[in-house]
C-alpha cells in the first residue's frame, strides 16, 4: 500500500478504462453509466431535483445553490452548469456548485472522460483550464464570468461538511455504491447533509438502499422512490417540508472606501453578482495610491509548516492565478517567478520546507543554480523555487479596469474624515463637505482604517514605507520571469522594469529619497551580482533614478483582515467590513479575500473554510481603551 502524501498533497483517482467508461480502481465502481452518463444525471439529479423549472424563478441578484458528495469527473457539475445557462434567470445570478472529492481525478483523466460527452465541450474546456491543482483543502473556481462558482474540497467528505459554510437548495446524494464506499454513507455525513440543508432543500440519489432511505428520513427529509434510469430499477428523490416562503436576497446600497487593488477587486467582484457599488476614494482615479505601481510581483512565501497561514496563502496564490488569467497578456504577465535561496539561511529554510511539504509542479518546482539562470534568463548564484504560474502585474492599469463596470459608481476626489450609523445607514463624510449613504460599507483604507473605525479601542495596524525603483532598461539584463530574493525584479515594461521595495518602519516620508534608491541597488546587486551592464560603474546613475513611495499596510501579526467589523464588546457590527492588512502580498491575497467578502456581503456560501475564516477575523485586532493607555 502506497504511504500517505506529505502535506498538502492529496492521493489522485486510479483509473481504470472498460470500454472506454472509467472505473474507480480503489471502490471497483464505475464513475457514470455505460448507458448513457449524461442522460443518467439529467433523469436522477436535474429532473428529481425540479432543477430546469427552479432555476427560472432565481430572483435578481438572486443564487442557487447545489451541493454534491463525490465530484468525479464532474459530469454531474457540467449538466447542471449547461441546465443554468439554458434555463437560469435572464438577470444577474448565481449558481453555486459545492462538491467534495477524497481522490481527484488528474488533469489528463479529466480530459479524457469529459471528452466522451462533445455537447459539453465549451463547458468541459473551461472547467479543465481552472481545475485546480491537487493539494488538500478549498478551492473555489469562478466560471462563465460569474454565473457559475463552483466550490471544490479536495479531502474527507466529513471534514469537507464541518469545515464549509453553506446550505444547499438541492443535493446530488452521488458518489459510489454504499456496497463499494461505505464510507460515504456514514450516519454523520447525513446528519450533515441535514445540518447543510434548509426548509425545501431537495435531494436525489442513485441509490435505493433501505438504510440509506431509514436514515434520511431520521433526520427530516420526507423520501420517496422512484423510477431509475435504465437498468436500475429504483432511485430516491426527498425533500425536507417547508412551512414557509424563503425570504428574497436585497443587496441594498454598498459603498466600498478605498479605491486600491482591494477596493476596486471586490467592487467589481460584487458588481458581477448583480449588487451596485459606489467607489469611494481620495485621489484623482482608482489604483493611485499604494496600488499605484506600474509594476509589481505577485508571490507568497510559503511557510515551512503547513498550517493554517500557508493554507491560506496557497488557496491566495492559485485564486489568484486563475483570476488573473482575464487579463492575461493586457495587465497580466505570467512569465513564471523565481524565489531564490539566496542565502545559507534561506536555502536551509527551503530545504526544510522541501522535506516536510509535497506540493504539484504546477504550483512550483525545486530548481538548481543553472535551471534557475536558464528559466529566469539571468545567471543566479544559486537555485530556488520556481512558481511556473506566477509572475507580474500592472495593478495601477488593473484597477482601472476593474472599477470599469455599468453597476459600479466612482466617487474620486473624496477624502473621508467621519463614518456614523445613523436610522439605520452609514453616513460617509468629506472633508469638503460631500455626504454618501449607505446601508453597508467596507474599509479598504489601509492603515487609515482605524482613523475611521467608529468604535472605541485601537486596532492594530502598522503603515510601513515602501520605495520602488525605476531601473532603465538599457541598464540591465533584462530578465525573462520575476526574480525574488531580498528585493523582487520584474521583467522591463517598455523602457523600465521596476524593483524594490524597500521595507521603512516609523518612516513617513512620501518622496523618493536617492538613499531608498541606492538600498534598493545595492539589494538587487547582492542577490543578482550580473543584472546590471556596466557592474564597474555600478550600472547606473542612482542620483538620476526615479520610483515610487507607497504606504503597505499590514497588522500585528502580519497577516490579512477580512470581515465583519469587532464592535469592542462582544459581537460584530453587521454592516461595516474592513478587507486591508494585505502587506506586501495585497496582488496575491486579494482576488481570495475579495471573493470571500463579496460571498459574506451576498449572502452566498463562502468559500473558505472555517479556519481561515477564524484567522481573518478584526477581533484579533482590537485592543480595548484601557489596554491602549
Amino acid at each position: 500500500m502506497n504511504s500517505p502524501l506529505l502535506p498538502p498533497g492529496i492521493e489522485p483517482a486510479e483509473l481504470a478504462w472498460r470500454d472506454g467508461v472509467p472505473e474507480s480502481v480503489r471502490f471497483g465502481d464505475v464513475y457514470f453509466s455505460r448507458d448513457n452518463g449524461l442522460e443518467e444525471t439529467r433523469h436522477v439529479f436535474l429532473r428529481h431535483n425540479g432543477l430546469p423549472d427552479r432555476f427560472s424563478r432565481v430572483p435578481e441578484c438572486g443564487h442557487f445553490v447545489i451541493a454534491e458528495n463525490g465530484f468525479g469527473t464532474g459530469l454531474n457539475f457540467l449538466a447542471a452548469w449547461q441546465a443554468w445557462l439554458s434555463h437560469g434567470p435572464a438577470a444577474p445570478a448565481t449558481l453555486h456548485f459545492i462538491s467534495v472529492e477524497r481522490f481527484p481525478l488528474a488533469r489528463e483523466d479529466l480530459t479524457r472522460a469529459l471528452a466522451l460527452w462533445p455537447e459539453l465541450r465549451p463547458l468541459a474546456d473551461e472547467l479543465i483550464r481552472n481545475y485546480p491543482p491537487l493539494v488538500r483543502g478549498v478551492h473555489r473556481l469562478v466560471l462563465a464570468g460569474g454565473q457559475v462558482r463552483l466550490t471544490l474540497y479536495f479531502g474527507d467528505i466529513t471534514d469537507a461538511w464541518q469545515a464549509l459554510d453553506f446550505h444547499a437548495d438541492a443535493w446530488f446524494l452521488d458518489g459510489f455504491a454504499p456496497a463499494c464506499n461505505p464510507g460515504m454513507w456514514l450516519n454523520e455525513t447525513i446528519t450533515q447533509i441535514r445540518a447543510h440543508s434548509k426548509p425545501g432543500t431537495t435531494l436525489a440519489t442513485f441509490t435505493s438502499v433501505g438504510r440509506i432511505r431509514r436514515a434520511l428520513i431520521e433526520v427530516g427529509f420526507d423520501v420517496q422512490k422512484a423510477p431509475g434510469f435504465g437498468r436500475k430499477r429504483h432511485m430516491l428523490r426527498g425533500v425536507l417540508p417547508a412551512s414557509e416562503p424563503a425570504r428574497e436576497y436585497n443587496p441594498g446600497s454598498l459603498a466600498i472606501i478605498g479605491a486600491g487593488i482591494a477596493g476596486c477587486a471586490l467592487a467589481r467582484n460584487l458588481a458581477e453578482r448583480g449588487v451596485p457599488v459606489t467607489l469611494v476614494d481620495s485621489a484623482s482615479g482608482p489604483g493611485s495610491e499604494a496600488s499605484g505601481n506600474a509594476q509589481g510581483a505577485m508571490y507568497v512565501k510559503l511557510g515551512v509548516e503547513f498550517n493554517d497561514q500557508t493554507e491560506l496563502a496557497l488557496q491566495a496564490l492559485t485564486f489568484a492565478q486563475r483570476f488573473y488569467n482575464t487579463w492575461r497578456g493586457a495587465y497580466w504577465h505570467p512569465t513564471g517567478l523565481l524565489q531564490l535561496a539566496q542565502s545559507d539561511q534561506e536555502a536551509d529554510r527551503q530545504r526544510r520546507f522541501l522535506q516536510r511539504n509535497q506540493y504539484p509542479e504546477d504550483v512550483l518546482i525545486p530548481v538548481t543554480r543553472e535551471q534557475a539562470s536558464e528559466l529566469s534568463g539571468v545567471a543566479t548564484n544559486s537555485g530556488g523555487l520556481w512558481f511556473p504560474g506566477s509572475g507580474w502585474l500592472e495593478p495601477r492599469n488593473l484597477c482601472r479596469a476593474l472599477a470599469d463596470h455599468p453597476m459600479i459608481s466612482v466617487s474620486c476626489g473624496v477624502t473621508v474624515d467621519r463614518l456614523l450609523p445613523c436610522n439605520g445607514k452609514w453616513h460617509i463624510s468629506g472633508a469638503d463637505g460631500t455626504t454618501i449613504v449607505a446601508d453597508r460599507v467596507v474599509l479598504c483604507t489601509g492603515h487609515l482604517s482605524s482613523r475611521l473605525i467608529p468604535v472605541k479601542g485601537r486596532f492594530r495596524f502598522k503603515s510601513i514605507r515602501g520605495q520602488v525603483t525605476h531601473l532603465p532598461r538599457e541598464a540591465i539584463q533584462n530578465p525573462r520571469a520575476v526574480i525574488c530574493g531580498n528585493r523582487y525584479m520584474n521583467p522591463a515594461l517598455g523602457q523600465t522594469a521596476v524593483t524594490g521595495a524597500t521595507f521603512d518602519l516609523n518612516d513617513a516620508n512620501p518622496l523618493p529619497t536617492t538613499e531608498s534608491h541606492r538600498e534598493n541597488i545595492r539589494e538587487l546587486t547582492a542577490m543578482l551580482p550580473s543584472i546590471l551592464k556596466d557592474t564597474e560603474a555600478d550600472g547606473v546613475d542612482v542620483a538620476s533614478l526615479e520610483g515610487r513611495v507607497a504606504f503597505r499596510c499590514t497588522t500585528h501579526d502580519y497577516q490579512p483582515v477580512a470581515g465583519p467589523v469587532f464592535d469592542g464588546e462582544d459581537s460584530e457590527l453587521e454592516d461595516l467590513f474592513l478587507l486591508t492588512g494585505l502587506g506586501s502580498k495585497g496582488l496575491t491575497y486579494t482576488p481570495l479575500l475579495a471573493e470571500y467578502l463579496a460571498d459574506r456581503l451576498s449572502g452566498q456560501p463562502v468559500c473558505l473554510p472555517a479556519n481561515l475564516v477564524r484567522r481573518l477575523e478584526t477581533r484579533r485586532l482590537y485592543l480595548a481603551e484601557q489596554a491602549v493607555s
